[in-house]
C-alpha cells in the first residue's frame, strides 16, 4: 500500500515509522524543510525511546522516506493520513486551520480514489467537514472517502504501542474505504473495531476524558486521606482490585499534564455543551486537576513558612518521564509561583531540560538548570519532586540530604517510602500518605 503522511509532529512521525515497518510504502511529508532536513539528518525533534532506530531502519530497507513536496506525496499514495495539528484555543475549541489546509490540498491533487485517514484529535463531526472542502475544490471530481483511524499513543510508549495495539478503531462508512483500512492494518484483525466516523472521532475524547477522571477521582481521595488516617496508595491497591475498576490511572499526585488529557478534556467539555449537554462532571474533573498544584505549595509553604529568598530544587520537568514532553506540565506552574513568590529555583530532568528552557531561560542567579540530581540539591531549602522518572527512585537520598540547606522532600509523584526518606534524615511530605 502507498501512504502519504501529512506532518511529521509526534503523531506523523510515529505514525510513518510504524506503517513503514508494516510493510507499506510511506512518504512523511511536512511544509517546514527545516524539520525534513532534520529528520533526515537523523536529528529527531522529539525524545521518544526506539523512535530513532525505528525510523534509520525503514529508511535504510527503502519503505520510509520524507519530503517537502506534499502535493506530489498526496499524488502518489493511495491513503493519505492527516496527522497535523490542532491546537486548543482558550474554550476549549480545537484550531483546524491546519486541517482544513490539507483538506484544500488534497483536494487539488486528487488524481483518483484515495482514503482520507484522520489521525490528528479532532472534534466529532469533523469528518463533515474535511468531505465538503475536499468536494468544494475537487475540481478533477475523483472519487474519495474519508475515515477516522484515532491514535492511542502514549509518550514514552508510543513505538510499541503502534507496533503492538490493544485496539484500533476505524470509523468508516463505505466498504471500500473498510477494505483498504482492513489491509493497512491486515495483522491487528482482532483488534480492530468498525464503527461509522461519529462514533471513532468521539472515542478518543471519550477515552482520555475518562482516564483523567479517574486519576482526578483518586486525587479527592488523597486529599480526604491526608486528613485521616487513611494511605491513598492502599486505598487504590485496594480500589484496584476490583475487576470492574482496575489498577491503572489510580495513581495520586499534582496532577496530569501533556498533549492530550488536558486538551481532550478541554475539547470534549466544549463539544458537549455546544450539544446542549450538561458536562459538569468534567469540568469538575479538570477543576480538581488545576487544584493540585496549589495543593502541593501549601505543603512547601508550611514547611517553610515564606519562599521569597528560598532555593528550592525541582526535579523532573516533563509531564511524566520517558518524554521530553512538557506541555501543560505541571512544574511549570510550580516554577512559576515559586519564582513569583521570589524564590530562586534549581532544575534537572534527564530529557526535557531543553524544552522547559524556552519558558524559563537560565539566568545563573533565581534559574539554574543543573546536570544531575545531585547538583540541584545543593544549598537547596527544599527538594521537589514532579516527575516520577526511575533514575530518581534510586537516588541516594542520605548523600542528597547532606548536601541540602534544609534536608526537606516533598514528594509529589509518592515515589519515595516515606520511612526510608525519614531514615535518611528528611521532613518528608507526600501525596495522601501521613
Amino acid at each position: 500500500m502507498k501512504i502519504a503522511v501529512l506532518g511529521t509532529g509526534y503523531v506523523g512521525l510515529v505514525t510513518a515509522a510504524g506503517l513503514a515497518e508494516f510493510g507499506h510504502a510511506v512518504v512523511g511529508a511536512d511544509k517546514v524543510a527545516a524539520k525534513i532536513d532534520a529528520i533526515r539528518a537523523r536529528r529527531i525533534p522529539i525524545y521518544e525511546p526506539g523512535l530513532d532506530d525505528l525510523l534509520a531502519a525503514n529508511v535504510r530497507k527503502g519503505t520510509l522516506s520524507f519530503t517537502t513536496d506534499l502535493s506530489g506525496a498526496i499524488r502518489a499514495a493511495d491513503v493519505v493520513f492527516v496527522c497535523v495539528g490542532t491546537p486548543q484555543g482558550d474554550d476549549g475549541s480545537a484550531d483546524m486551520s491546519q486541517i482544513e489546509e490539507s483538506s484544500r490540498l488534497i483536494a487539488e491533487n486528487l488524481n483518483g480514489y484515495k482514503v482520507v485517514v484522520e489521525k490528528s484529535t479532532v472534534p466529532v463531526k469533523t469528518s463533515v467537514w474535511i468531505r465538503r472542502t475536499i468536494s468544494l475544490y475537487n475540481r478533477g471530481g475523483a472519487d474519495f472517502d474519508v475515515v477516522s483511524n484515532p491514535e492511542f499513543l502514549r509518550e514514552g510508549s508510543a513505538v510499541g504501542d503502534f507496533l503492538g495495539p490493544d485496539r484500533i478503531i476505524v470509523g468508516a462508512e463505505s466498504d471500500r474505504a473498510r477494505d483498504l483500512m482492513l489491509r493497512i492494518y491486515d495483522r491487528f484483525r482482532d483488534r480492530l473495531l468498525i464503527t461509522n466516523i461519529d462514533t471513532a472521532e468521539l472515542i478518543k475524547h471519550a477515552s482520555n476524558s475518562f482516564l483523567a477522571l479517574k486519576i482526578s477521582y483518586i486525587n479527592l481521595m488523597a486529599n480526604v486521606c491526608e486528613r485521616t488516617d487513611a494511605d491513598v496508595e492502599l486505598v487504590a491497591k485496594g480500589m484496584g482490585l476490583d475487576p470492574r475498576i482496575g489498577p491503572r490511572f489510580l495513581k495520586a499526585g499534582i496532577g496530569f499534564g501533556g498533549s492530550c488529557f488536558p486538551k481532550d478534556l478541554k475539547a470534549l467539555i466544549k463539544i458537549g455543551e455546544d450539544l446542549g449537554v450538561d458536562m459538569g462532571l468534567l469540568r469538575e474533573t479538570d477543576r480538581l486537576n488545576q487544584g493540585r498544584v496549589k495543593v502541593f505549595l501549601d505543603k512547601l509553604r508550611s514547611a517553610l513558612w515564606i519562599l521569597k529568598d528560598k532555593k528550592i530544587a525541582v526535579l523532573g520537568l516533563a509531564f511524566k518521564p520517558e518524554t521530553d514532553d512538557i506541555r501543560e506540565a505541571p512544574g511549570i506552574r510550580i516554577i512559576r509561583a515559586l519564582l513569583d513568590e521570589g524564590a530562586s529555583v534549581r532544575l534537572h530532568d534527564p530529557k526535557a531540560a531543553e524544552n522547559m528552557r524556552e519558558i524559563f531561560p537560565e539566568d545563573g542567579a533565581r534559574t539554574v538548570y543543573c546536570s544531575t540530581p545531585y547538583e540541584a540539591a545543593e544549598g537547596a531549602n527544599a527538594l521537589l519532586c514532579c516527575t516520577e522518572w526511575t533514575e530518581y527512585a534510586g537516588l541516594d537520598l542520605a548523600r542528597i540530604k547532606r548536601s541540602m540547606a534544609n534536608a526537606i522532600l516533598l514528594d509529589g509523584r509518592n515515589l519515595y517510602d516515606p520511612d526510608a526518606a525519614r531514615a535518611a534524615g528528611f521532613e518528608y511530605f507526600s501525596i495522601g500518605r501521613k
